[in-house]
C-alpha cells in the first residue's frame, strides 16, 4: 500500500464503527436576498449574526478578521449557524439528531426568528439552489482565512489555458445545497457509496433547483457545473458523479488516491496552489504555492497536508464515520426535508435498494454511465421517452424510500409527500 493510500485510509476509516447508531446530520444553505431585487446589504446580515446569540443562546465560535461573528453554536444541540462562502450565504449545520422531526422543530424555530429580523429590513432566506440576486452582490469572501483560500484557489482558473472552465470561479458565493450525512459502518460503506451513485439520474429529475441565468446551460443543476468545470474538478476523481462502481475498498482508496490536494497550512498561514493529485504529493519535491495576499512562495509536501484533505464527490465519504450526501439543490422551502427523507428511507432499505438497481429496466433502456445519465436527466427539457422512463425509476426508488421510512416507525413518511405530488402518486 503506497504512503498516500495508507494517510487517506487512516484519515477516513479511524472513526467508522462496526455497528453504528443510525443517526441524521442535515445541512441546509440558503442565499439571503435583498426582496427589493437590489445586492444584500452585506451590513443587513453581518447584524443578523450579531443579534441571534441575544436572543437564541448561541454562542460565538469564529468571527471574521473584523471582528464580526461569523459562526454560532448552540452549546445544546450542537447546531451551528455560520456563512457559507459569502456573507449572502447563510448555512445550518445541525447536530446529529435521531429523527427528522426533530431537526425540523429547531429550524422552524431558527427561521422564524431570522425571517422576522431580516424582514426589518426587506431581507429574507429563500429556498434556492442559487443566489437570484448572484449577478448583483459583490461575491467576495467572508473574511476568513479558509474562505479567502477558496476562492483565491478558484480563481486560479482564469490563468488556467485548458478552456473548457467556466468564467464563474466566484460561484463558491452564490451557490446553495442540501446536504445529508447518515452514519455507515465499515461493511456498508461502500455499498452506500455505489448503491446511491446510481441513483443520480433520479436526484436530478427530483431536486433540481439551480437554473443559471448567466450561461447558456440546458441544465437544471447549474450547480452540476460550477463544481465540475472549475479549479475542484481539473481531476474527475475529485468531484461530482463517482465514474464508476467500486469493487473492494483497495479500489475505492485508489479512486480516492486519484482526488486532489490543493492547500496547506504552515505555521498558522494558509497556502493553496494548483492541484496536486494525493498519489503525486509526497513525491513532488517542492510546490509553487500562493499565499492570501497573492505572494508565492515554495513549499515542500508534508504528511500533515493529508489532514485537511477533502474531496468533493456526491456520495463522500467523511472522517466522522458517515456518508455525506452533497449533489441535491437548496430545496424550495416548502420541501425542505424532502431530500433527507429520501436519502434515509433508501439507506435503511439498503438491500432492497441495491436488488431493484441490479435488474431496474431505466438501466436496460439507457445504460449505466452514472455520471452522464445525472446530465442527462437534469436537462431543461426531456423527450417523451426520456420522461416516462425517469418519472417510472423515481417511483419505485420512492416507493423503496417509502418502505424504509415505514420500518423505521418515525412517521417521517410524511416529509416524502411533496416528491409524491410531483410524480402524480
Amino acid at each position: 500500500m503506497s504512503r498516500s493510500v495508507e494517510l487517506l485510509n487512516k484519515r477516513y476509516l479511524k472513526n467508522i464503527k462496526e455497528n453504528p447508531n443510525l443517526f441524521i446530520g442535515i445541512e441546509l444553505e440558503y442565499p439571503i436576498v435583498n426582496l427589493e431585487g437590489k445586492a444584500t446589504d452585506g451590513e443587513v446580515v453581518k447584524d443578523l449574526f450579531r443579534y441571534l446569540p441575544s436572543v437564541m443562546g448561541f454562542t460565538i465560535e469564529k468571527v471574521d478578521d473584523f471582528g464580526n461573528p461569523i459562526q454560532l453554536l448552540d452549546p445544546v444541540s450542537q447546531d451551528t449557524i455560520l456563512f457559507e462562502v459569502a456573507y449572502t450565504t447563510i448555512e445550518f449545520a445541525f447536530g446529529k439528531a435521531e429523527s427528522i422531526q426533530e431537526v425540523e422543530e429547531r429550524f422552524d424555530f431558527y427561521m422564524a426568528t431570522i425571517q422576522n429580523k431580516l424582514g426589518e429590513a426587506n431581507h429574507a432566506i429563500v429556498g434556492c439552489g442559487i443566489h437570484p440576486n448572484w449577478d448583483k452582490n459583490e461575491n467576495c469572501p467572508v473574511a476568513y482565512p479558509r474562505y479567502q483560500m477558496l476562492m483565491d484557489y478558484l480563481n486560479l482558473s482564469r490563468n488556467v489555458t485548458k478552456s473548457d472552465l467556466h468564467h464563474f470561479p466566484e460561484y463558491g458565493a452564490f451557490i446553495c445545497g442540501s446536504q445529508v450525512q447518515l452514519d455507515v459502518s465499515r461493511s456498508s460503506y461502500l455499498r452506500v457509496i455505489n448503491a446511491f451513485t446510481q441513483i443520480e439520474a433520479a436526484k436530478a429529475y427530483l431536486f433540481a433547483n439551480s437554473e443559471f441565468s448567466g450561461a447558456d446551460w440546458d441544465t437544471k443543476i447549474s450547480r452540476d457545473i460550477f463544481w465540475e468545470e472549475s479549479m475542484h474538478g481539473i481531476y474527475p476523481e475529485n468531484v461530482g458523479v463517482n465514474t464508476r462502481l467500486f469493487k473492494d475498498e483497495d479500489d475505492f482508496f485508489d479512486y480516492l488516491n486519484h482526488s486532489a490536494i490543493f492547500t496547506a497550512e504552515r505555521d498558522g498561514q494558509t497556502y493553496y496552489f494548483y492541484p496536486i493529485q494525493a498519489r503525486d504529493y509526497l513525491a513532488t519535491p517542492e510546490i509553487q504555492a500562493f499565499t492570501l495576499n497573492g505572494d508565492e512562495v515554495l513549499i515542500h509536501p508534508q504528511e500533515e497536508d493529508f489532514q485537511t484533505h477533502r474531496s468533493y464527490q456526491y456520495q463522500d465519504l467523511t472522517t466522522r464515520g458517515t456518508v455525506e450526501f452533497r449533489s441535491v439543490c437548496t430545496q424550495p422551502l416548502d420541501r425542505t426535508f424532502a431530500s433527507a427523507a429520501f436519502h434515509l428511507g433508501l439507506l435503511v432499505h439498503l438491500d432492497k435498494l441495491e436488488a431493484y438497481l441490479r435488474t431496474a429496466p431505466f438501466f436496460t433502456t439507457f445504460g449505466r454511465d452514472y455520471k452522464s445519465l445525472r446530465r442527462q436527466f437534469s436537462k431543461k427539457m426531456l423527450t417523451v421517452e426520456e420522461e416516462t422512463a425517469i418519472v417510472e425509476f423515481s417511483k419505485e426508488l420512492l416507493f423503496l424510500a417509502e418502505e424504509g421510512l415505514e420500518k423505521r416507525g418515525k412517521q417521517e413518511m410524511t416529509y416524502l409527500q411533496p416528491l409524491k405530488e410531483e410524480l402524480g402518486l
